[in-house]
């Protein structure tokens, strides 16, 4: 299994390198076995720094004609003639490289993507029945599957018919066309207003998470690279004697050469030919890299306008200020039900405590500690559905004992209130 991941990050490397892809000797990249019993996505890749990286650093350069989009893929024609845009364009170009094969121009790219993200509109509808029972994601999830399988019908289904395609259906099936869609909505990036969204080689790599980023992605001028080329052979020593001789696809690259001749020239003289890496953030060695899954055009080289998912903080300050900004709010809203007991009466206590009576009862025969106990003994690597469900259904029901609690509370407001009513009534008396 080692030897496979090492084998297609070799290969990954190389085609970077062929496609004008520069990645900086400050980042490593490693491929592992995830653990999964699923083979096919048991290949874990983390990129660290070797060394103490400051902001501003550029750490990779990527040409938009290496990054996968329906202007760039081998099935654009057939994306233009089905009218087909956004990410639905985008998911039917991932689909028509991946049913390339190695005639695919990003066939070692695609090499080391996983064949899907394990999200639940995937899931069976058996699995999602019994994992998601009771949570606010079961209803959901079911009205999507329909709903994502109704757009395959309709939108996809449809290509198998073109004869000057020629599409091989095994690749375009609804299953097919759910996962490809998962990979796009988790992995895409905007590229810029003419190549719309797009996968990008290198930059989905990063890990992607929710606070304040250390890397993000913005475009940059091919005039302001003029030392590009000096870090072609970077990686090399690497490269070289590996004992993998797998071809890139020279013989489509040609065919491709004149297509991106063509749409680089289609641009306006302003539009930027690279993607750039940049370190927004002073990172340690030996830290794995985070990025933003999002982005926006910056004005310019300098003016870097973006629009980010946020991305790095430390699990242990993440998780202070989280409870810190809870705590907080509990305190406020405590403080303001104290201020209006009044809107507390009996019978809204009682509305407050049947809610949370019938949407426990959604959850089944098992309790909370039932669900506390199962998460502790799953694992996230072994059975990834279950762990990431109960997660979900802890959160949920700990909610509803929140509700619960301040319901009770609130009656207790209400016994003070009396006693004290009924005490003052005696004084007078």
């Amino acid at each position: 299994m080692a030897a496979a991941s090492d084998r297609r990050m070799r290969g990954f490397n190389r085609w970077m390198k062929y496609h004008g892809i520069e990645c900086s000797d400050a980042l490593l990249l490693s491929a592992e076995n995830g653990g999964s019993d699923d083979s096919s996505l048991s290949l874990s890749i983390s990129v660290k720094a070797l060394c103490d990286l400051k902001e501003g650093d550029v750490v990779a350069t990527i040409p938009k004609q290496s990054c996968l989009t329906v202007r760039t893929s081998a099935a654009s024609r057939l994306i233009e003639e089905a009218q087909l845009g956004g990410n639905l364009g985008l998911t039917v170009a991932l689909m028509y490289d991946k049913s390339l094969g190695p005639q695919s121009k990003w066939f070692q790219y695609l090499q080391i993507l996983p064949p899907f993200e394990p999200i639940p509109l995937l899931w069976s509808l058996s699995e999602i029945d019994s994992l998601l029972t009771g949570t606010e994601l079961h209803k959901i999830v079911k009205e999507d599957k329909a709903l994502v399988y109704q757009d395959w019908k309709e939108c996809i289904k449809p290509l198998l018919d073109l004869d000057s395609f020629q599409l091989n259906p095994e690749f375009f099936t609804a299953d097919e066309y759910i996962a490809a869609k998962s990979l796009v909505a988790s992995r895409s990036f905007q590229v810029d207003e003419y190549h719309g969204s797009g996968m990008v080689p290198l930059a989905d790599l990063f890990n992607h998470k929710t606070a304040a980023e250390d890397v993000h992605l913005t475009s940059v001028s091919s005039s302001s690279e003029s030392d590009a080329e000096s870090g072609n052979g970077k990686r090399d020593a690497d490269d070289e004697n590996d004992g993998d001789d797998e071809p890139i696809s020279p013989h489509l690259e040609t065919e491709f050469s004149g297509g991106s001749d063509l749409e680089l020239s289609s641009n306006s003289g302003n539009e930027s030919t690279y993607l750039e890496m940049i370190i927004v953030r002073d990172v340690k060695a030996g830290t794995e890299n985070l990025i933003i899954h999002l982005y926006s055009e910056p004005r310019s080289r300098y003016c870097r306008t973006v629009e980010f998912i946020s991305v790095f903080m430390s699990s242990q300050q993440k998780k202070a200020v989280s409870l810190e900004k809870e705590r907080s709010k509990r305190l406020q809203a405590s403080a303001c039900w104290e201020r209006r007991g009044f809107c507390l009466t009996r019978d809204v206590c009682q509305a407050l405590f049947s809610l949370a009576d019938a949407r426990e009862s959604l959850y089944g025969p098992n309790s909370l500690d039932d669900d506390i106990k199962s998460f502790t003994e799953s694992s996230h690597i072994t059975d990834p559905k279950l762990y990431h469900s109960l997660t979900l259904r802890i959160s949920e029901r700990r909610i509803i004992e929140r509700l619960r609690s301040f319901a009770a509370s609130g009656a207790g407001i209400l016994r003070t209130a009396v006693g004290t009513r009924k005490r003052r009534r005696v004084e007078r008396t």
